[in-house]
């Protein structure tokens, strides 16, 4: 029994997270997302007690994902720290249908948006943003260790790096020109090996 509440959860997460990176999370509603689902409205209040709550879980989980596929590049991936970055950063350039892939344009998309509707959504995505950063600075750390990587402060190198790409991803987003995204990669090669 516990199985099938279980999926039942995930699968609303899953229907409304698909919804919620194409769409936005106020465009979609919760009809939309029980139609969708095809759960009845009882199943839904069962597991959130409203679309906010759904909200939080649902940057809860997609960071839980997402933290583990970053974990396996930055921290557990083969090569030096500075490999391990620009394999990560790399990925950020890959463009599906002229669009961001929806991993990296999560946080993109939903933080200028839910931010100062919801406190618990912000806090979600705050808390999802500050692990990433610190899974790169763990990288930078390793690649000061191996000799990659010459900065000096590896918690505010992640910092601004993660800024950095944020802040490309949404001019790309404006501009829809991927040159951005590889200056961004440019600079991000720059800061970690700066010329002294």
């Amino acid at each position: 029994m516990k199985t099938k509440t279980n999926d039942t959860r995930q699968h609303i997460l899953d229907i409304g997270y698909q919804l919620v990176v194409t769409k936005g999370f106020t465009n979609v509603g919760l009809s939309e997302i029980l139609k969708t689902a095809a759960v009845p409205k009882g199943s839904f209040y069962h597991y959130f007690k409203s679309k906010e709550q759904f909200g939080e879980a649902l940057i809860q989980h997609y960071f839980e994902q997402y933290l583990e596929h970053v974990n396996a590049i930055l921290v557990k991936g083969t090569g030096t720290g500075f490999d391990r970055l620009t394999d990560y950063f790399s990925r950020w350039l890959i463009i599906d249908n002229g669009t961001c892939n929806a991993n990296k344009c999560v946080v993109v998309k939903l933080s200028a948006e839910v931010s100062d509707l919801s406190e618990p959504m912000r806090e979600a995505l705050k808390n999802g943003a500050y692990s990433i950063v610190n899974l790169i600075a763990l990288c930078i750390d390793d690649g000061i260790k191996d000799g990659s990587i010459t900065v000096k402060d590896s918690q505010l190198a992640a910092q601004t790096l993660y800024q950095l790409w944020l802040g490309a991803s949404l001019f790309y987003k404006i501009s829809q020109d991927s040159n951005v995204l590889q200056q961004a990669l440019v600079t991000t090669k720059a800061q970690l090996r700066p010329v002294l």
